[in-house]
């Protein structure tokens, strides 16, 4: 049988979230060498979805394997297209909104991961992937009781 790349074989099935710390600040990781796509661009960290695994399930296991934290899902931000045709490849992000619970944020798979840290959502470093613009733009129209961090 011969292995498929998610995203370039088939559509590949992502999870992310904006997470917010207790100072209201976001979570970004800068993605490395070893990215899938979007080396140097900087995002709302998140990964793949195994099969069998729950969506907020997955989103919650890809912050502890690779960024080292507990988060608390508090909502769903949306469901996106994430394409990507310079780079071959058609993904499905589902992003959530949630909340840091534990833990000192570091990057634990360096080549993937090249830098981590909190940005006030008026300071957010650049470049951003194409998919973290998206959550953006859908988290800066939410209704204010719905975006408010401290929920």
């Amino acid at each position: 049988m011969t292995d498929t790349v998610p995203g370039r074989d088939h559509i590949g099935v992502g999870v992310g979230a904006l997470v917010f710390d207790d100072r209201c600040r976001l979570l970004l990781a800068r993605r490395g060498g070893a990215a899938r796509n979007e080396v140097g661009a900087w995002e709302f960290p998140g990964g793949m979805v195994d099969y069998g695994e729950r969506l907020a399930d997955a989103v919650r296991r890809e912050f502890r394997e690779e960024y080292g934290i507990d988060i608390r899902v508090t909502g769903l931000l949306g469901v996106f297209d994430h394409l990507l045709p310079d780079e071959h490849q058609h993904w499905i992000s589902v992003t959530y909104l949630a909340r840091h619970v534990a833990g000192v944020p570091r990057p634990l798979e360096p080549a993937k991961c090249a830098a981590v840290d909190w940005f006030d959502v008026t300071a957010l470093p650049h470049p951003l992937s194409r998919i973290t613009e998206q959550n953006l733009n859908a988290y800066r129209h939410l209704p204010r009781e719905t975006a408010d961090p401290k929920s």
